[in-house]
């Protein structure tokens, strides 16, 4: 009995070391695409990859016992098409704002998704207004605020495309939940990585850059790759963690990112990032700590 409670004890550990993980490769993913966005590689090419890459490795884990067009058919197709728009959308903007913006802005603006779905929980699913959600809304919008600093020089157009992103993330976000359980995780990775290729591909052809050399190539190619494996590792967490245990470490992605910035791009993010990043992370993790109520 005692060696089962010790291995049930460990599942947590092993869901948070898997959703660290994930959240390393995608922040891979976004340091290789600002790298080849500063190389002058265009959004289109990098969203194609990204999700190309995506495409093929889904088809191959959905085929792995046998090729049944069964597998690859659900009864939502709607739903699951506009959540993969979603996600493709917000891809491309955040692939695009990238050439303008540091790693570390982009990623603190894009984690105040959790309060934009606190929001939507409140305006459009019509759950129960709490007076702390209001709060959490609102010191989320003054975390956005700090980072963006409309009014001030340090303010970019491309931050409006980031801002869109959380909300689309939220969005994503909501509908996951509602097919989770009733459209298979394999068939949701097809339909992401199908839809995003085939939007991004004239796109990609038309404004398409042969990297000069093979880590160009290799790097351009890992978006897709390590995009899936996040995905996946991601969902594997959620099996051996509760979302109330995963989500704090979600916020490893701003330090993972601000590591990458440093050392790539010599960027170190200045005051009003950091302030702002870690008032959008007290909002997010209130939300959680209120829902593990």
């Amino acid at each position: 009995m005692a060696v089962v409670a010790k291995s049930m004890a460990d599942l947590p550990r092993l869901g948070i070391l898997l959703m660290l993980a994930a959240w390393l490769l995608f922040s891979w993913v976004d340091t290789g695409a600002k790298w080849l966005a500063m190389a002058g590689f265009s959004a289109f090419q990098l969203a194609f990859m990204r999700y190309a890459g995506h495409l093929v490795i889904s088809i191959g884990v959905i085929s792995k016992d046998g090729f049944n067009l069964e597998r690859f058919q659900t009864g939502h197709v709607w739903q699951v098409i506009s959540r993969a728009l979603l996600l493709v959308s917000a891809t491309l903007s955040n692939f695009y704002a990238l050439q303008f913006l540091p790693l570390t802005v982009v990623s603190a603006i894009m984690f105040s998704s959790p309060v934009v779905v606190c929001f939507l929980s409140v305006s459009v699913l019509r759950e129960r207004v709490e007076p702390w959600r209001w709060g959490v809304i609102f010191l989320g919008f003054i975390g956005v605020l700090i980072v963006v600093r409309p009014f001030g020089t340090a303010f970019h157009p491309a931050m409006l495309m980031i801002m869109y992103n959380a909300v689309a993330l939220a969005l994503y976000s909501i509908m996951t939940r509602r097919l989770s359980g009733i459209v298979a995780v394999e068939t949701m990775q097809f339909y992401m990585g199908f839809i995003g290729t085939a939007l991004m591909a004239p796109f990609a052809i038309w404004t398409w850059t042969q990297p000069d050399t093979i880590w160009g190539m290799v790097v351009l190619v890992s978006l897709g790759v390590l995009g899936w494996g996040g995905h996946q590792l991601l969902t594997n967490a959620h099996r051996f963690g509760t979302a109330n245990q995963l989500m704090p470490f979600t916020y490893s992605f701003l330090v993972f990112v601000a590591i990458w910035g440093y050392l790539l791009f010599g960027t170190v993010p200045d005051a009003g990032t950091i302030l702002g990043a870690m008032v959008i992370m007290s909002a997010g993790l209130i939300i959680w700590r209120r829902e593990q109520k």
